[in-house]
């Protein structure tokens, strides 16, 4: 099939008089694209009327809008197209891009009554007369995303505005070009987009970075590069689309405030990094004022992933989402469908939280696999030896962490494994904080998020680690008869707690901020181009259109009864034998705490009654109704 992406359908609006057909048909020739009058669609019946002087209403527009919408919907199949409608209402040119509205342009050839009028009483054998033209003066409804044009410049010079403005214009600019932002750049370019692209200029720093960037790749023909703000805004059709890369904090801020000055009304910022979501609400509320839009996208994948196709998580006001959707769906990697691994996710900062939730599953995947390796390592096995053990398991859960880590494991600088020569101390970027953080705040019991960031946050305390090592640690060998079998049921087991985690929080979020997130289509996006994909993730996929509680669900169920004795007995041997399971110890101590229909709390309860007064609910009162016991006389 043709790629579509690039095609525009160039809609020339005005008044009868304006130009619509003289400038259409020279554009046409300038560009080598087809010309359509949309005065020869009409019926019959509305060429009729308005001979006899009498205006159309809309009902007599409808059927001739419908008709060239299909028009412009079969040339965009083909290629690009100009079709000159008067359109001069916004309902009339919402009809007319029904389902292309990310190909449409719009231009508006505007001049007053007096320059008209004079036009119309020199136009000869058209069937709008002169009579007519106050009526559409009336009707005329201006529209924010048109290029508007005075009819005073000659047609050629107005042909050469249209051309400037909306052909010769780059359509998506990107701002940024640290690692995701050059292969993100490189994945739109491939696609056909014309790319304005931006990075700051810090002499001996940071020189000419754009530029050199657009001459080292091929598919970079096109894009325009920039050091300069001004000039970069400029060069993008309106309304400006332009995805943010830069780190997250105030640096967003300040990228922002320095495009303020020089976007217009009805501009698009899409926010492309890892920001907190509550920082993306801030941000989008205050950009409403300004009348700028604006869209948080979680990305993840890497710099693989961004090239060749990321999972990619929009959220924001779904009208703003549907006009940057194309860009979106044309570089997102493909499901199993050949779906793009990209959807609307929700209002607000929606995708910038759901895409925490996935950085914050992936802290505890990777810490898992941390915890395989190093239980396996403290039987004796060598890397090599690990890695098969670990290529055995991809028949029946694989990953893409699973086979990174498989990779890892088998590369060697001469004789030696790397991996023996990396300093155990792991560093992060602030996702898995903060999703340990909103856990907290909703009153979700995400633990395994947590531990896994702990456990990272312990690793960085390297010194003291080694001072402790000397004090604490047992000399005696490891008594480890590890069942590989086991460990897997056991590594099985804890990342089903892991996701199970993950989407409840996700889910409580979505009810706390009435987002309406669909966990399913959440699951979908993450089975390609995301770092968390896994076939796991795309048994999600129906399991959460049946149920948002995966423990609940029959299959889970079945699961995690065949794995637990595996896991408790994996975790009881490290345990014993002094090696730091903190992310499998989790998930079984979750299990245990969630699965028991009678907790230890009732205790808690108590002794807050007891020092504090904060009363409790009786089992034998169904009232509910709340006590308070004086606890000593």
């Amino acid at each position: 099939m043709k790629d579509q992406t690039n095609h525009k359908a160039i809609f020339i609006f005005g008044v009868s008089g304006s130009g619509k057909s003289t400038i259409g048909q020279l554009l046409s020739t300038s560009l080598k694209i087809p010309f359509f009058d949309g005065d020869d669609f009409h019926p019959d019946a509305n060429i009729q009327k308005m001979s006899d002087g009498i205006p159309l209403t809309d009902s007599d527009r409808a059927p001739w809008l419908v008709r060239l919408n299909a028009l412009a919907k079969e040339n965009l199949a083909k290629g690009s197209c100009i079709i000159a409608c008067s359109a001069l209402k916004e309902s009339y040119r919402v009809l007319l891009q029904q389902g292309i509205n990310e190909s449409v342009k719009w231009v508006h050839l505007n001049g007053s009554f007096e320059q008209i009028s004079e036009r119309l009483k020199l136009r000869k054998g058209h069937f709008m007369p002169p009579s007519l033209l106050q009526s559409q003066f009336d009707t005329l409804e201006y529209s924010e995303a048109a290029v508007v044009i005075n009819i005073k410049s000659k047609p050629e010079e107005i042909v050469e505005i249209i051309k400037k403005e909306i052909v010769g214009k780059a359509e998506f600019g990107l701002y940024g070009l640290g690692v995701m932002g050059k292969s993100l750049s490189r994945n739109l370019a491939s696609k056909g987009f014309k790319l304005a692209l931006f990075n700051r200029h810090v002499d001996g720093v940071e020189e000419n970075v754009a530029r050199d960037f657009v001459n080292a790749f091929d598919e970079l023909a096109k894009a325009i590069p920039f050091d300069h703000v001004e000039h970069f805004v400029n060069a993008l059709e309106q309304p400006r689309k332009i995805m943010l890369m830069v780190n997250a904090g105030k640096t967003i801020d300040e990228v922002i405030n320095s495009l303020l000055p020089y976007l217009s009304r009805g501009d698009i910022i899409i926010d492309g990094g890892n920001a907190n979501y509550n920082q993306t609400n801030e941000r989008e509320s205050y950009l409403k004022s300004k009348e700028i839009f604006f869209i948080g996208a979680g990305v993840s994948g890497g710099e693989e992933g961004a090239l060749r196709g990321p999972s990619i998580m929009p959220g924001g006001d779904q009208a703003t989402y549907a006009k940057v959707s194309k860009f979106f769906n044309a570089i997102a990697a493909k499901d199993r469908n050949e779906h793009p691994c990209t959807t609307y996710i929700g209002p607000q900062g929606s995708g910038h939280f759901v895409k925490m939730i996935h950085n914050g599953i992936e802290y505890a995947e990777m810490q898992l696999l941390c915890e395989v390796y190093g239980i396996l390592k403290s039987t004796g096995k060598n890397a090599d030896e690990i890695a098969a053990i670990l290529t055995d398991w991809k028949s029946t859960t694989n990953s893409y962490l699973l086979e990174i880590t498989i990779d890892i494991l088998r590369k060697k600088e001469g004789e030696f494994w790397l991996l023996d020569k990396i300093m155990d101390k792991a560093g992060n970027k602030g996702t898995g904080n903060w999703a340990t953080i909103a856990s907290a705040q909703l009153g979700m019991p995400s633990t395994m998020i947590a531990t896994a960031l702990f456990a990272r946050y312990t690793s960085f305390y390297k010194d003291l680690r080694i001072d402790l090592d000397s004090k604490y640690r047992s000399d005696a060998a490891p008594q480890f008869n590890i069942d590989v079998n086991e460990l897997l049921n056991a590594y099985q087991f804890a990342r089903i707690i892991n996701h199970y985690q993950g989407f409840q929080l996700i889910n409580s979020a979505s009810e706390k901020f009435e987002w309406n997130l669909n966990l399913s289509e959440i699951a979908r996006i993450w089975t390609n181009g995301c770092i968390i994909r896994s076939e796991l993730m795309i048994d999600l996929i129906s399991i959460l259109k049946e149920s948002s509680n995966l423990l609940i669900h029959p299959k889970i169920v079945d699961q995690l009864q065949n794995y637990k004795s595996g896991m408790a007995n994996i975790v009881a041997q490290s345990i014993l034998n002094e090696i730091p399971v903190p992310c499998f110890s989790e998930a079984i101590n979750f299990f245990n705490n969630i699965t028991n229909a009678t907790s230890t709390a009732n205790l808690i309860q108590a002794q807050r009654d007891y020092f504090g007064a904060h009363t409790y609910q009786r089992i034998d009162d169904d009232s509910g109704k709340f006590h308070h016991t004086k606890w000593k006389e």
